[in-house]
């Protein structure tokens, strides 16, 4: 069944955060839902809940704003302001009768009545904390979305359980609006785009269906329940950061199915179904970054009508441009107006410079399928050029939704530390920019954005990103402990928050804050290589064990150097295990094989294409030619999206080669052209022979 459904846009609020935006129960059904009351100005809002008491209809408003919970009722009059005292900013928030669940960014709280109940202080970042219906339940099961890509289940103040999912999760909502079936059915979505549902019984949890990100769309920011297509059965409602707003129905065997997908121009920051525009019509309400409330509405636009209704559908359209003419032609004196009183406070003698502000929504991730990072901007308004500079050597890599301009300048990496000076001019209008980068491990330092919007007068602001000197290594859950390993021990006067910060210092995806307890095991995946880490510390002592002689080799020079700047004397001590320098190499091989033979095909393209013009057909070239002209385009996309791979691998080998030596040390750099040939004329068993006999 195709759904069809059309764009009306509402009304433009300010800046949105996530799930912000509710829809009101309907008082009949299909009746439309209307919010009619306005507060005056305040802190931001971060989280936007309704509630009410249990099995009665959810019509009480609470938000959270700082510290803060207001509660509101539908006509406006507020009747409650509870100040919760956390130090930390409330990111999240759920409310069930008179139980409200908060977290901060690492703290968990439950009050019930407004009165303290419990207390967790989680490992890693709390994203979104969610309750299985306790009307339907026999005990208060709140569930924590980490960004460490794990769920924790709850009793009281404890950590009941911990469930992984596939990527971190950033949104948490009961299926079916209240738990599915058995109440404990639970969907997660992720900031990598993965969507899943998990039924969380009171001793483990159950994975009923995952959706991977196949299409690489965005993030998923705000999932909802309901009957768009009208089969009485609630659909999936799904809302990403990078503007797409899906719709998944289920078939018999309950596994979800795309029905719709349309892409906005912004990040969705909340989506709900219901009913806002006309009687009758079901729609699916979303808000967006920059605070556009948008329907995606199933009222048809071109309404087949008989002569007698023609009168009507024009009066209708007439009164509704004449309304947006009169709210034009008023918004245009209302910016002539502060236009003018802006002229006049700027040129005044007493007047101090007046900047405008606006609101810049950045995420820096990195992507394991390709291991690189992605940059997304987004601004409130258009954005008229973004400037790139790093001072490292990282590579920019093509992205198919950007249709910014790039240009590069010249760069004098010795003299000011610019490896990459960048400049993206925006098409009009543009108010997201998503780059893809990526960075070479051991080489460290700072990539900054320079963000520039279409606003008067010029103004800019700048946005600083840490590459790290294991940059590529993504946190996971489970390593393989019959690998091969190196060892490399650190010993010392040195406290477990030092030695934390080290870690952090060279690892993505550590808690900036120290664990709680007295010792710390980490684990890491390198996303390029498929090589792993293990970190144990605690205070005086760090254990780092890889199967990636490299890795080993950058953490003893980075740590090394972390210490002596803090006047730290440290005891270092290695293993190396010489079996791991041929695993490396054989978990290098299907890379840099597929690599070589890619450019091997790309070069013989030209050359394949010159003789099917001069010979007028390819009838005379072996399969394997006519293959190669066939699939072209594919192929020189392909090579075009990863430059500098084939380089990066070499570079990975040579690292490994001199690294071998260097912990027995001798110094092989003068092998390094013989090395390189033999890459050139690539042979597995060649090279490892070579790094065996050198």
């Amino acid at each position: 069944m195709d759904l069809n459904l059309n764009r009306a846009d509402y009304l433009q609020v300010g800046v949105t955060s996530q799930k912000t935006m509710k829809l009101l129960p309907a008082s009949r059904h299909r009746a439309t839902q209307k919010a009619v009351f306005k507060t005056l100005p305040g802190q931001k809002i971060a989280r936007l809940e309704l509630g009410g008491v249990l099995n009665t209809p959810q019509e009480k408003i609470f938000v959270a704003a700082g510290s803060e919970i207001r509660g509101f009722t539908k006509r406006g009059k507020q009747f409650l302001s509870f100040e919760t005292n956390l130090t930390e900013s409330i990111k999240a928030m759920h409310i069930s009768g008179s139980d409200l669940f908060l977290s901060a960014s690492y703290i968990y709280n439950h009050y019930c009545d407004c009165k303290d109940q419990h207390y967790y202080l989680s490992g890693d970042k709390i994203n979104d904390v969610i309750c299985l219906p306790v009307e339907r339940l026999p005990s208060i099961t709140p569930v924590l979305a980490c960004q460490d890509r794990v769920l924790r289940v709850l009793q009281g103040s404890d950590v009941m359980y911990e469930t992984e999912v596939p990527g971190p999760p950033t949104v948490l909502a009961l299926h079916n609006g209240n738990g599915g079936n058995s109440g404990e059915d639970l969907l997660f979505g992720t900031s990598d785009g993965k969507l899943g549902l998990i039924q969380i019984t009171t001793s483990k949890p159950i994975h009923k269906w995952e959706i991977r990100n196949e299409k690489k769309l965005g993030g998923i920011l705000c999932v909802d329940s309901f009957d768009i297509v009208g089969d009485g059965v609630k659909d999936l409602l799904v809302g990403r950061d990078d503007g797409v707003v899906q719709v998944y129905s289920f078939d018999n065997t309950n596994e979800p199915v795309l029905r719709f997908d349309q892409m906005l121009s912004e990040s969705v920051t909340s989506i709900q179904g219901g009913c806002v525009g006309k009687e009758g019509y079901d729609e699916i309400v979303v808000s967006t970054y920059s605070g556009w409330v948008t329907g995606l509405t199933t009222e048809p636009m071109h309404k087949e009508s008989g002569p007698g209704e023609e009168v009507k559908i024009n009066q209708e359209m007439q009164n509704k441009i004449s309304n947006l003419r009169s709210e034009l032609e008023h918004l245009q004196y209302k910016v002539l107006q502060e236009r003018e009183k802006y002229q006049q406070s700027s040129q005044s003698s007493k007047a101090k410079s007046a900047v405008p502000s606006f609101s810049v929504n950045d995420k820096f991730t990195l992507n394991k399928d390709d291991a690189s990072y992605s940059l997304i901007l987004e601004v409130q308004t258009a954005i008229d050029n973004v400037l790139i500079q790093s001072d490292v050597p990282i590579d920019l890599l093509d992205v198919d939704k950007n249709s910014a301009v790039v240009s590069f300048s010249s760069c004098d990496s010795e003299s000011n530390d610019n490896f990459l000076l960048a400049t993206y001019r925006c098409q009009a209008n543009t108010t997201r920019l998503e780059l893809k980068i990526r960075s070479i491990e051991g080489q460290y330092g700072t990539l900054q954005a320079y963000v520039t919007p279409r606003i008067q007068p010029k103004t800019c602001q700048v946005r600083q990103y840490l590459i790290k000197p294991l940059s590529l290594h993504q946190r996971t859950h489970f390593i393989d402990h019959d690998r091969p390993m190196n060892t490399l021990t650190l010993t010392g006067q040195f406290s477990f928050a030092e030695v934390h910060s080290w870690v952090v210092f060279c690892l993505p995806e550590v808690p900036e804050k120290p664990p709680a307890g007295e010792c710390v095991t980490f684990y890491f995946q390198n996303t390029f290589l498929d090589t792993q880490l293990e970190s144990t510390y605690r205070k005086g002592e760090g254990v780092f064990k890889s199967d990636n002689i490299s890795t080993i080799s950058i953490l003893k020079d980075v740590l090394s150097k972390e210490a002596t700047k803090r006047k730290i004397n440290l005891n270092i001590s290695y293993e190396i295990n010489e079996v791991s320098v041929k695993h490396t190499l054989k978990l290098i091989h299907p890379k840099l094989e597929y690599q070589l033979l890619l450019a091997k095909k790309v070069q013989l393209i030209d050359a394949l294409k010159e003789l099917q013009v001069h010979e007028g057909n390819t009838n005379f070239l072996i399969p394997e030619y006519r293959c190669i002209l066939e699939e072209a385009d594919h192929l020189q996309e392909e090579y075009k999206k990863q430059p500098a791979h084939l380089e990066r691998l070499y570079g990975m080998i040579t690292d490994l080669f001199i690294d071998k030596f260097k912990f027995k040390g001798t110094n092989v750099k003068t092998k390094v052209p013989l090395l390189l040939e033999i890459l050139d004329s690539y042979d597995q068993n060649t090279l490892i022979a070579f790094f065996e006999a050198a």
